[in-house]
């Protein structure tokens, strides 16, 4: 089963060193330029220096061509060195615009029935790991592009209209706009060759000025921030030059001296990138050449806003370009290093060879990493949807120490002020981190790393562990043991998927690669048994093993909002807490038993987590009020208990009562072997306590399931089937596309609360949520999600283990034809992967009725990964680049083209995937 690799971009991965800090362990930095760049730092809590907490109206889009940011940059098809020292990225022109356009434009929070909304159309085509070669489409229209219309027409349209997007306006009508591809190629790590391409789509020829743009990440204006940096234009062999000069700060390297050389001779544009307080606030500019004075000379003609002598902090290479009609243009470039050694003309014939190698050797890569069964449609989706997680890598620095005493607000300090994640003072993030999606959530958010960690694994396994180490690491965790959950507030709480995705990452790789990562896996457990805690100590408020969790990254699933205090007093039993909290324990569990072969003393740990377990397992299950599972519906609910003692079941089927069923693990003949004291310990447990047996689904001796294999699940063998029943009802949870998250029995009978006067209302919602609850800008009552839809899969594959052709199950409900739990997974799978691929009609359902996507032939091979998708027609919904959790169907891919199931249930090679599915 395991495969082996020796592609040119596999010798580069393998090169690159291993461990969280390859800038100071890596002799071979392939990754020390990358895209690094955010698509939005305006509007971001980092940016927010507000008194009242608003980011979006604190920083807007407006501002930030003309505000030096503090915490980070942005721009098009962009990228960095490993610190944002130096930036590079494209801005256009297109004659008619009010301003460049050097960064992507949306809606914020309270401008659309969406919520914060990108309205551009980019795409990330194509990336090896080590960004050796990448390439990146952004379409902008000839026409004036539509800032006002996009912002009002939106503010009219209520939570019931549709989305009013940018192919609504017109802009791209008759073809009038330019394909502009963005290429980079490396010759080696410090030698990054660029080629921006120029379609004109349209009838006539048009006019397009790009603006290659260099800049240095402002720290100087800021304390400690160091000397101004320089860049510093010339000419060299017939091409302009711009040299860039930077030496170290107290809290930041000093980047080495570079060069970017520009193809021919565009005009350079020189001005500082700082702040133009005399546009923003009235008041004079401490420095003449501001950060909007290159848009002030190309837009304006205000020659004057740039600098005469060709230095600053921030340049530009001007080129002026009449596409013809059909045609394109061509403009190279090439970052490099000083001492690197080039050749006589940078951009000869070779600079073109390093592409064409460069697209080769992504091509093998893609190849070896592709399964063979996989067609070439699914080939494509796969590629794209991991460049599109290599391209949302992002340079993320925030210094909460810094930040709070910047906003008055540190408790360390005495200053009193109140400010959103006050207590994570201790937190210091430096890193290069997955991004959800770079525009719309340029932010980290705990569980979705541990999903995008899963799916990076297929293309850089050891990129993919340092993002999971990273989280559990002392500058990240908070001392009380939690994961910070996202930045708007770091105390929330995601689910504890962290465990989940180390034990996949360490088996697939074993499996996959045959290396076996323990001093990872060790790291992870013990920060983990740390957070484990936490939950325990503060998430279980009365000791009773039924969790509260709260917001869960489910957003508005529930009748209230769970992060809230509820209108009835009273707390919340959650299921999908009580079930995340059992799957930590099984995951932990497994974990043990893999360090056991290498250290004893971790079987006393798997006892632990398998007793806890228990108590879980049977604080759920109760018989009567007190549990969670309602007999008479065959499902669980969450539980409402009043402050009056008595307590309601809050009966919504949503993914809510799912999660129990995602709770299981198989044990293997040869864990139980390695294991004696604790599996001893456990049976002792049992037979002291044999009602113990009633409350979850477990095997003995003589009870053993496919390859002598043990199950440890909540649910029992009848409640799966009864669950299952409405999971693969497609008048419930199957959609065409994947599992909804809410059962579409609730579009005809919606659940109603009444409290205090109000009426709280759940009804299946198949596209956009009708509530402002969380922003609106994400709906989690009828839409598909990848995420949650995977770990269904994979319990299915876990059951399937066990069952083997002994557990067959109608699928769809009702429609005679009965499965194995094997092929019902597959179904599942194909489903979801069916949301990209392109159907008998030749249109990709995640494109929905979008006339342009599906049928446009440089539109329709475009892929978009979206945040969730319409659970009646699969097309995509949210932000429409959020590949990060989205990218597992590259995962599915991969894993479905391997998948022998006939080894699944004998063991043997494929027995790792036993907790990796």
């Amino acid at each position: 089963m395991a495969r082996t690799s020796d592609t040119a971009e596999h010798v580069r991965l393998n090169s690159c060193g291993q461990g969280t800090e390859e800038r100071t362990t890596n002799h071979h930095p392939w990754k020390k330029w990358g895209p690094y760049l955010s698509e939005r730092q305006w509007g971001t809590v980092r940016e927010d220096y507000s008194t009242d907490g608003d980011a979006w109206n604190h920083f807007t889009h407006d501002q930030a061509r003309s505000r030096a940011y503090r915490w980070g940059e942005d721009g098009i098809g962009g990228i960095s060195d490993d610190r944002q020292v130096l930036c590079l990225a494209v801005a256009l022109w297109n004659g008619r615009d009010p301003i460049l356009k050097e960064r992507l434009f949306g809606l914020t929070n309270s401008e659309g029935n969406h919520g914060e909304d990108v309205k551009e159309y980019y795409f990330y085509l194509d990336s090896t790991p080590t960004h050796s070669y990448m390439k990146f489409l952004y379409k902008y229209p000839q026409a004036v592009f539509p800032y006002d219309d996009l912002v009002c027409t939106n503010a009219r349209r209520t939570r019931l209209d549709p989305e009013y997007e940018l192919l609504d306006t017109g802009c791209f009508a008759d073809d009038r706009y330019f394909d502009v591809f963005v290429e980079y190629a490396k010759e080696g790590p410090n030698d990054v060759l660029a080629r921006i391409t120029a379609h004109n789509r349209g009838p006539d020829a048009a006019p397009l000025h790009v603006l290659p743009t260099l800049w240095f990440r402002n720290t100087w204006s800021w304390p400690d921030g160091g000397d101004v940096p320089e860049l510093r234009g010339g000419t060299e062999g017939g091409h302009a030059v711009i040299a860039a000069r930077h030496t170290a700060s107290l809290f930041q390297e000093s980047l080495p001296h570079c060069t970017l050389r520009c193809e021919g001779t565009p005009q350079l544009l020189f001005t500082g990138n700082d702040t133009n307080t005399s546009r923003l606030y009235g008041t004079p500019n401490a420095q003449p050449y501001v950060k909007d004075g290159i848009n002030d000379c190309v837009v304006a003609g205000i020659l004057d806003a740039v600098n005469p002598a060709p230095e600053g902090t921030k340049a530009a290479a001007w080129y002026r370009l009449q596409v013809p009609a059909g045609g394109s243009a061509t403009i190279r470039l090439r970052l490099t290093v000083d001492g690197v050694p080039l050749p006589a003309d940078p951009f000869g014939a070779g600079h073109d060879a390093v592409f064409a190698a460069r697209q080769h050797e992504a091509d093998e890569f893609y190849r070896a990493i592709t399964p063979p069964s996989a067609g070439e449609d699914e080939a494509l989706v796969l590629r794209q949807a991991l460049a599109g997680m290599l391209w949302s890598k992002q340079y993320y620095y925030f210094d909460a120490d810094k930040w709070l005493e910047e906003h008055q607000a540190h408790p360390l300090l005495g200053q009193q002020r109140q400010s959103r994640n006050r207590e994570w003072f201790h937190m210091v993030n430096d890193h290069i981190i997955s991004m959800p999606d770079k525009w719309e959530y340029p932010w980290y958010a705990a569980w979705d790393l541990a999903f995008h960690a899963v799916a990076l694994s297929t293309a850089d396994p050891e990129f993919a562990k340092e993002q999971l180490d990273l989280m559990l690491r002392e500058i990240y965790m908070h001392p009380s043991g939690q994961l910070p959950a996202y930045e708007w507030n770091f105390s929330d709480v995601n689910p504890p998927v962290h465990a989940w995705a180390s034990l996949f990452l360490y088996l697939t790789e074993n499996v996959l690669h045959g290396r076996q990562d323990v001093e990872f896996l060790k790291r992870a457990f013990t920060r983990l048994a740390l957070n484990f805690t936490w939950w325990v100590n503060r998430k279980d408020r009365d000791g009773n093993n039924i969790f509260e969790g709260g917001f869960l990254g489910l957003d508005n699933i529930g009748v209230f909002d769970r992060s809230a205090p509820l209108p009835t007093g009273g707390q919340l039993e959650q299921a999908d807490g009580t079930a995340w909290m059992a799957f930590f324990c099984q995951n932990m569990m497994e974990i043990s038993a893999e360090l056991t072969v290498h250290d004893p003393v971790y079987e006393d740990f798997c006892a632990k987590f398998a007793e806890h377990f228990l108590w879980i397992a049977m604080a759920i299950n109760r018989q009567g009020g007190n549990g969670l599972w309602d007999e008479e519906d065959g499902f669980y609910y969450d539980l409402l208990r009043l402050p009056d003692g008595t307590s309601q079941r809050l009966k919504v089927r949503s993914l809510v009562g799912l999660l129990p069923l995602c709770a299981v693990t198989v044990v293997e003949e040869e864990q139980r072997a390695r294991m004696p004291r604790a599996t001893a310990a456990l049976h002792t447990r049992l037979a002291r306590m044999p009602e113990l047996l009633g409350y979850i689904h477990a095997t003995g001796p003589g009870h053993l399931g496919c390859a002598n294999r043990g199950i440890i699940a909540l649910v029992s063998e009848e409640r799966l089937r009864r669950i299952l029943a409405r999971v693969l009802d497609e008048n419930e949870f199957l959609g065409p596309y994947g599992i909804r998250a809410l059962s579409r029995h609730h579009l005809d009978h919606p659940y109603v609360f009444r409290a205090g006067g109000q009426e709280y209302r759940v009804g299946y919602l198949p596209a956009e949520s009708d509530s402002g609850m969380f922003g609106g800008n994400s709906n989690w009552r009828g839409p598909v999600w990848m995420p949650v839809n995977v770990l269904i899969v994979r319990a299915l594959l876990s059951y399937y283990m066990y069952y083997g052709d002994n557990f067959r199950i109608e699928c769809p409900t009702g429609s005679g034809v009965l499965m194995n739990l094997y092929e019902v997974a597959r179904e599942l799978a194909a489903r979801l992967t069916r949301t990209f691929l392109r159907g008998p009609d030749g249109a990709r359902p995640v494109f929905g009725g979008t006339e342009k996507f599906r049928t446009d032939p440089h539109w329709r091979d475009c892929v978009l990964f979206y945040e969730y998708f319409h659970g009646d027609n699969g097309a995509g919904i949210g932000a429409s680049h959020q590949t990060g959790w989205t990218g597992l169907v590259a995962k599915l891919i991969e894993l479905f083209g391997l998948f022998d199931p006939q080894a699944l249930l004998e063991g043997g090679k494929q027995k790792g995937f036993r907790a990796g599915t």
